[in-house]
């Protein structure tokens, strides 16, 4: 029998990244006393009032097919929540619903690019991004970015990137998995490169609301950069609900009829309840969303903590999201064969950096900040302790 040549295209692409990850869970279900630090899902509980929602829509019958763009109410939540961020109008007809910020991003590069395309994406990268550019048969250009520059992509190394087959720039700050957020004025920069070269720039948002210091800054928000601007997002971080699969898309409204089409095509609408939780979610504010913001960062200085006066590694503080990266590059291991011999000698789970991407991420592991503080330090301690133990 036949087969597309997607599938092979997406070979390797997928679950293969997180075989520690996967292998992390089927020990801790056998028993054996794992420290879980490996995906980025959100420990604490979320908003009541948002659980309370769903459960009153279901009763009230909100069970039956959605609009295909989305309920009336989410996305004028969304777009209310857009206007109050970057102080500009937005429309709900600038708003497409959708499940989730990865549905969201595969939606978007199936509406603006094809075979024969290519997309830059700053490395490190979030590991379905290979997958998803594949998927639409464009071709996938990493651009590396460094540790000691704090992960941070620069206007001169995106210009080096781009020939004449580029369309797109697919960035994420805050960054998974390095913590990197990029400011306004580099937004700025880069957003010009973009103007120049007549890209678009696919703004992978899921973190935004999880900043430690600093303002966020989206290139939806700047009003040079917005009718270029594809910004897609979620509550599953932000709102600690990564199973409700319920997020947006933000675009220019002239680019909302194609969106749409893919869309449909893909998944013809969704669950009216949770687009009600979403425009929940959205509305006023939620001590647990406040609590875990708070947590995430004390979670991180806490990490940061345990590896001060370490010769071995350098771990810094991440400007946002749920990650952090440590070097283990003077073990003289990569990230996978250190992620490997963690779990096996000192029942840690981490990802291995080459998940992200072969170039800065490479000699890396990510930590997640997923779990209490006592915990994130006695695991904290295991890495180092293995760090300096193969470096000594």
């Amino acid at each position: 029998m036949r087969f597309a040549s997607l599938s092979d295209r997406l070979a390797g692409l997928g679950a293969a990244k997180w075989e520690v990850h996967f292998e992390g869970q089927k020990r801790s279900r056998a028993g054996q006393p794992v420290i879980m630090l490996s995906i980025g899902e959100p420990d604490l509980p979320p908003p009541a009032r948002v659980l309370d929602r769903v459960v009153q829509s279901m009763y009230a019958g909100r069970t039956r097919y959605a609009s295909p763009q989305g309920e009336p109410g989410a996305r004028e939540a969304v777009a209310r929540h857009l206007a109050e961020r970057s102080g500009m109008a937005v429309s709900p007809e600038q708003v497409l619903y959708c499940a989730g910020t990865q549905n969201g991003l595969y939606t978007s590069l199936m509406t603006v690019v094809e075979s024969g395309d290519e997309v830059i994406v700053p490395d490190p990268y979030y590991a379905t991004y290979e997958g998803l550019v594949a998927a639409s048969g464009a071709t996938f250009v990493p651009v590396q970015t460094s540790p000691e520059a704090g992960f941070h992509l620069t206007p001169e190394a995106l210009e080096a990137a781009i020939t004449p087959r580029t369309r797109v720039l697919l960035l994420n700050t805050p960054s998974n998995p390095t913590g990197a957020v990029l400011s306004e004025a580099e937004v700025d920069a880069i957003g010009a490169v973009c103007e120049r070269h007549d890209l678009w720039i696919l703004s992978d948002e899921v973190y935004a609301d999880l900043t430690f210091s600093g303002r966020f800054c989206s290139p939806f928000d700047r009003p040079q950069l917005r009718e270029r601007t594809l910004a897609v997002s979620s509550i599953s971080k932000s709102h600690l609900l990564p199973g409700f699969r319920a997020g947006w898309v933000a675009a220019p409204e002239t680019a909302m009829p194609r969106l749409l089409s893919v869309a449909e095509a893909i998944l013809f609408g969704s669950q009216p309840f949770l687009e009600d939780a979403l425009a929940e979610a959205l509305t006023g504010h939620h001590p647990e969303v406040e609590a875990f913001r708070a947590s995430l960062r004390g979670r991180a200085e806490a990490v940061v903590s345990a590896f001060e006066g370490c010769r071995h590694t350098n771990v810094r503080m991440p400007e946002g999201g749920m990650f952090l990266m440590v070097d283990v590059r003077a073990t003289g291991l990569n990230g996978e064969q250190f992620a490997w011999r963690l779990l096996d000698e000192a029942n840690v789970v981490v990802m291995p950096g080459e998940s992200f991407g072969l170039g800065a991420a490479a000699g890396h592991v990510r930590v997640a900040l997923t779990v209490e503080k006592e915990q994130l330090r006695e695991a904290c301690v295991r890495i180092r302790q293995l760090i300096e133990k193969l470096a000594g």
